[in-house]
């Protein structure tokens, strides 16, 4: 029986595409857009938890992550 889970995705434009990670399980995709890259991005999710071995993604599990903004001198 399937269930759903829910992680992280970060989407950040990286020249004339989208780049997406979940910091989770650091798993990366891409794409043209913002949907697209988002869409990859659990395409590929789905296919890793369909193929790893439960040891694996114990190992690659980050379960404790911070998303934040600093603020820092420059110039």
């Amino acid at each position: 029986m399937k269930s759903t889970q829910q992680f992280t995705a970060i989407i950040e434009r990286q020249g004339d595409g989208y780049i997406s990670l979940c910091p989770e399980l650091d798993i990366a995709s891409q794409g043209d857009n913002i949907e697209e890259a988002r869409q990859n991005l659990i395409e590929a999710l789905e296919l890793f938890f369909e193929t790893a071995d439960p040891s694996e993604v114990k190992n690659r599990l980050h379960s404790e992550f911070f998303v934040t903004r600093v603020e820092v001198s420059v110039g």
